[in-house]
């Protein structure tokens, strides 16, 4: 495998199989030595693009390894818009807010939609860059209060989560 080190900033590995994640610094990665494993990128899927992950086939001593890379700070941002999924009530409505003012330009969802946490539900432009809201919990859409075109203001209410 060669080494492939991001300018950006650390990459975060995620080995199918495997509860952990590997934190390597560019200086713990040791020169190659030897020959390189084979590495295969596999065909990326809607959801890999939009959450912004390249998944990777390779080959160590026998052992296939399926490998989902992401930039670190794309995968902490992740972490901690899931952290309130674990501690958010499972029982009534939960009310999606505007976290910044721009207009609505897209929407994923309708009302009754069953959607999962994480799940991508409307996107706000705010300063020529698309935001996207996703679910903090599962649930079903039980209203939906925007639409595309509309402008939201801070705090203004979007769709509610039952």
């Amino acid at each position: 495998m060669s080494d492939h080190r991001d300018h950006r900033g650390h990459l975060r590995l995620h080995v199918s199989g495997f509860e952990e994640a590997f934190h390597r610094e560019p200086a713990d990665v040791p020169p190659q030595s030897g020959h390189a494993p084979e590495v295969r990128p596999l065909e990326r899927t809607e959801d890999d693009r939009a959450s912004g992950i390249q998944r990777y086939e390779t080959t160590v001593d026998g052992w296939v390894l399926q490998v989902a890379v992401e930039d670190e700070p794309r995968a902490l941002l992740r972490e901690r818009a899931g952290q309130g999924t674990d501690r958010a009530a499972h029982h009534g409505s939960e009310v999606v807010r505007a976290q910044i003012p721009g207009r609505v330009v897209r929407l994923w969802v309708a009302e009754g939609d069953t959607v999962e946490a994480g799940q991508r539900l409307l996107a706000i432009e705010a300063m020529k860059m698309e935001n996207e809201v996703r679910a903090l919990r599962a649930g079903t859409v039980e209203s939906i209060r925007v639409a595309v075109g509309s402008s939201v203001e801070l705090r203004d209410e979007l769709l509610t989560v039952r």
